[in-house]
């Protein structure tokens, strides 16, 4: 006779999908809140004319078509199929069933083609420039990301993602520009991200001061410290210490030609395709290795790992160090990459969506990543909808990631369990 541990989820004798122990409702009323966006804006105030997705790029192999859509018609399927699967998104919750990631994913798609027939109307969308530019965006969400990761699965909150960043920025940027290398820079972000991440792990771990009150503090501090360096040091000596040496852009043989995804992904920087190795990598050691087992261990059950001989002080620090160096290559794609010179705060909050990311991605490094690509492409609407001269207010555009990170802190999409042990100081019996 077979048992059940009470984290387990039972199968559907019909379908042998898991199925819940408890419900959530939150699921089903967020697609229903969407529905009725909808079905307000596409329908009830829809917009006349046709929006032209244009998927062509000069280097393609071959272009492909434009694709137009009429913004009435289109309101309406949208609101349709997101009515459909709003029902579907019901009638599983209230089995007890869990709503399979796909559904949620076209979900998502559907009403961001909705949204963009609606807003564009009567306008052309560049659909790589507008992915090339959302990835853009993800970048150092997606190393900062992958930072509060595994700090938090080592059991200790990382508020302090900003102040890595602005660490990794600024220090990137002044190396660069001392010695004409964004290489050297580059590893500058490392070194700075660390010695930020040392900070927290030595007053959180070592010391057992509140992990969230460390994290705002570093921030306030390093936010402080870079601008005052800035303006006295940077500042009046851009020419030799802000020069902005970035790195180039590679492209990839063949597969930067490949209709809509090869610009977007094969034609970046050294610091972008070290984020898609950064992902491969976190998230084959996290669930494939001894390293990542003893670091889930302590974050889940510290005592029982220190009963089997894991030093859990020892393996909390060097973890939130390397988290912190991660971190600090997010930094540094401001300057060696988007933007050049280092400008005050100049991170914009990047680090407090990230850690949005981590909660959105139930502190799982893909999931996390995803979540990190769709905030990006929220900011990014602001510049495509700006740039065609779209109706929609642009204030509306740019507190749509903050939005979205909302919903994601928010816990909309489903219930979010972290580490049991993240942010519980370990004393040692």
């Amino acid at each position: 006779m077979s048992t059940l541990s009470p984290t387990a989820t039972p199968a559907s004798p019909l379908t042998d999908r898991p199925v819940e122990t408890t419900r959530s409702w939150k699921l089903p009323i967020g697609y229903a809140v969407f529905t009725v966006l909808a079905l307000v804006f596409f329908v009830l105030l829809h917009r006349t004319g046709t929006t032209t997705f244009r998927l062509a790029n000069g280097g393609d192999f071959f272009a492909l078509p434009d694709v137009p859509l009429a913004a009435g018609p289109t309101g309406y399927v949208v609101v349709v199929l997101l009515a459909i699967a709003t029902v579907y998104a019901f009638v599983e919750v209230r089995a007890f069933r869990r709503v399979p990631l796909w559904v949620t994913s076209v979900f998502a798609i559907v009403f961001v083609v909705g949204f963009l027939t609606w807003a564009a109307a009567g306008a052309t969308v560049p659909l790589p420039g507008l992915l090339v530019g959302a990835l853009g965006l993800s970048v150092p969400l997606v190393f900062g990301a992958l930072g509060g990761v595994i700090s938090e699965r080592v059991g200790v909150v990382n508020i302090a993602i900003e102040g890595q960043f602005l660490a990794g920025a600024f220090t990137s940027a002044l190396i660069a520009s001392l010695t004409g290398s964004p290489w050297v820079g580059l590893v500058g972000a490392l070194v700075a991200g660390v010695l930020v991440s040392f900070i927290l792990a030595a007053f959180s771990i070592k010391y057992l001061v509140d992990q969230v009150i460390v994290g705002v503090v570093i921030n306030a501090f390093i936010s402080g410290l870079t601008g005052f360096l800035y303006s006295q040091v940077l500042s009046p000596n851009e020419t030799t210490l802000n020069v902005g040496v970035r790195f180039p852009k590679i492209e990839i043989p063949l597969l930067h030609q490949i209709p809509v995804i090869g610009p977007v992904f094969f034609e970046q920087t050294v610091v972008v395709y070290l984020a898609y190795i950064a992902v491969a990598v976190v998230t084959f050691a996290l669930f494939k290795t001894r390293w990542g087992l003893r670091l889930r261990a302590v974050g889940e059950h510290p005592q029982a790992a220190d009963t089997v001989g894991i030093n859990v002080t020892s393996t909390r620090f060097w973890n939130v160090s390397l988290a912190g160096a991660i971190a600090g290559l997010g930094g540094a794609y401001f300057t060696l990459d988007a933007v050049g010179p280092f400008t005050k705060d100049m991170t914009a909050g990047a680090g407090y969506i990230a850690l949005a990311a981590v909660i959105f991605g139930r502190w799982d490094p893909i999931k996390a990543t995803l979540a990190a690509l769709l905030f990006g492409f929220a900011s990014n609407l602001q510049n495509t909808l700006g740039a065609i001269n779209s109706p929609v207010p642009s204030e509306f555009l740019l507190m749509l990631p903050y939005v979205v990170t909302i919903f994601a802190v928010a816990g909309l999409v489903g219930q979010s369990r972290g580490p049991a042990a993240s942010g519980k100081p370990y004393i040692k019996s």
